[in-house]
């Protein structure tokens, strides 16, 4: 059977790491998570003193970086420059480090073109925001992945709550806004859904009844791609 590029394209919150994961395991397709390479090369701009509004500066830094992401008993790992940073890159000061950074054009082209090369042979679910649209506009199944503000709010919340990490449920969902309004009118790549996607809410689902359903999908494309 014919092995699909799966995009999987949504705001914050909506769980589309979650979900691309399991269909990717079910699957057995290679999975990668481009918001990841954001928030690398967001950590780096931190450590390394880069202004988050110096555009040239982190063009220079995304074009000077190695970002490598490895599967490890069934998750992901992210190196940068030969780090393992898949926890730090998690925190609340990268995440929105990360939104501003995927606002500079030069990085997305740097990262983009990263990306393209990963996925190019198919056998692979990439979720992100502008995957459908911009990276693999072609992909034979793209998935819109969305759920309510408030929803996403409390996924987001309840994750930084499980690390130990004390945030606030207001606060949060205003970071929330915050990003979709930041993803929405950036000038490159923003967060749109493509004109051949499959939207799913997933405001009252399960990621286990996402993923199937997006299996399942993904099934019937490619028999019908034979």
């Amino acid at each position: 059977m014919r092995k699909l590029i799966i995009a999987i394209d949504g705001p914050v919150g909506s769980g589309k790491s979650t979900v691309a994961r399991r269909v990717a395991q079910t699957l057995d397709y290679l999975y990668i998570d481009t918001g990841a390479m954001y928030r690398a090369i967001a950590l780096k701009a931190i450590r390394g003193g880069v202004a988050l509004d110096a555009s040239d500066d982190l063009v220079t830094l995304a074009g000077d970086t190695h970002i490598d992401l490895r599967a490890q008993d069934g998750t992901q790992r992210v190196l940068l420059d030969s780090e393992d940073v898949t926890e730090a890159i998690r925190s609340p000061e990268v995440s929105q480090a990360a939104s501003r950074v995927a606002t500079v054009g030069g990085v997305r082209h740097v990262l983009v073109t990263e990306q393209r090369r990963a996925g190019h042979k198919g056998g692979v679910v990439m979720e992100g925001r502008d995957i459908g649209t911009v990276v693999f506009p072609d992909a034979e199944l793209k998935i819109f992945l969305t759920a309510s503000p408030e929803i996403r709010a409390e996924r987001r919340w309840r994750e930084h709550q499980q690390k130990g990490d004390a945030i606030d449920l207001a606060r949060t969902l205003d970071e929330i806004r915050e990003r979709d309004k930041r993803d929405r009118e950036r000038a490159t790549s923003p967060l749109v859904q493509a004109r051949d996607a499959v939207v799913v809410d997933s405001t009252a689902m399960e990621p286990e009844e996402v993923a199937r359903l997006i299996v399942m999908l993904a099934q019937r494309q490619a028999a019908e791609a034979v």
